[in-house]
């Protein structure tokens, strides 16, 4: 019986940790999806690289960002639009 339980509980203390180990990863994931949307929406030289961004006179730019447009510039506005291979390579342009 004891050894039962130590199985137990040795499967439950490995499993909590792969999922903590999972939930860090999609938490660094997110975090670095933001960083490259963030950046590719600084690289954009106006004010309406995104539709939720906001155009000079304070209007929403909606239909008229560069995301909204078909050729030009190729603007990152949604975690959606972020690949891994996008992730991946910003983790190995930015080893510590």
């Amino acid at each position: 019986m004891k050894k039962i339980l130590f199985l137990l509980a040795t499967v439950l203390i490995f499993t909590s940790s792969e999922v903590s180990a999972k939930k860090i990863h999609s938490v660094s994931d997110d975090l670095i999806k933001e960083k490259i949307i963030q950046d590719s929406i600084d690289s954009y030289p106006g004010p309406c690289a995104c539709p939720y961004n906001s155009a000079r006179n304070g209007s929403r730019c909606g239909k008229r960002s560069a995301y909204s447009r078909a050729g030009g510039y190729e603007t990152l506005c949604y975690k959606e639009d972020v690949t891994k291979q996008m992730i991946q390579d910003y983790k190995n342009r930015n080893k510590k």
